[in-house]
């Protein structure tokens, strides 16, 4: 079983990550090219009907990127906000972005950046098995190569230790996840296994396990 104390030995083993994407044809990668506007991408989020749940901010001064956005027939459900001079979005795509194949192969997203067409992916992985498992997926799709990596120093992992913000749901959600290899490469488990170990829904699963992986990695990446 896991528990509190192995957490220094997972901290020991996460790789920080980054991915540099050339050549998507995603809504983001092309509204960036036509507009030449850099935008601060969440990590996309997959719903059960097929449509990928987009949230990014950008400039106030957008240069027509709400306009690109508005006309690709791809995006639907735009909403724009505006908060300390930053255009904030929400969307759906129809267009899957390249980095659900890397995250299907243990890639924990932490931010996505794209500009000019291009795109930085940062995250983590826990273990270099999973790595290698992350580097063919990403052989494997076009245009993404390997710009960085390095272990966690140990200043992060004092952080980390002293920090662990998640709830307590959270956290069930991720040791479960671990026990029962869902990280794993390739994974034991499916999401909806965990979900019924857990005794909820497999979407709550998902949201639990995603809010814990954002808290877990704005703690260590800042």
């Amino acid at each position: 079983m896991y528990s509190p104390a192995d957490r220094s030995g997972v901290i020991d083993e996460c790789l920080v990550v980054e991915f540099d994407v050339t050549g998507d044809d995603c809504p983001l990668a092309e509204a960036t090219r036509a507009t030449n506007v850099a935008v601060d991408c969440q990590p996309p989020q997959y719903r059960d009907d097929g449509n990928v749940l987009l949230q990014f901010s950008a400039p106030g001064d957008s240069g027509g990127l709400t306009e690109f956005l508005d006309a690709d027939d791809r995006v639907r459900y735009l909403h724009v906000s505006t908060t300390d001079d930053r255009l904030n979005y929400r969307c759906l795509s129809k267009h899957p972005c390249i980095v659900h194949e890397l995250t299907n192969a243990g890639f924990m997203a932490e931010s996505l950046r794209y500009r000019d067409g291009g795109a930085t992916f940062t995250g983590a992985v826990v273990g270099h098995d999973v790595l290698q498992g992350v580097l063919e997926a990403a052989g494997e799709a076009v245009g993404v190569t390997l710009a960085r990596v390095h272990p966690l120093g140990s200043e992060d992992e004092t952080v980390v230790a002293r920090q662990w913000d998640v709830t307590p749901a959270q956290e069930r959600a991720l040791r479960a996840a671990l026990e029962m290899g869902y990280f794993a490469v390739p994974r034991k488990v499916t999401a909806s296994d965990v979900a019924d170990e857990l005794g909820v829904s497999k979407s709550a699963f998902l949201e639990r396990l995603h809010r814990a992986q954002r808290a877990l990695f704005t703690q260590l990446f800042g």
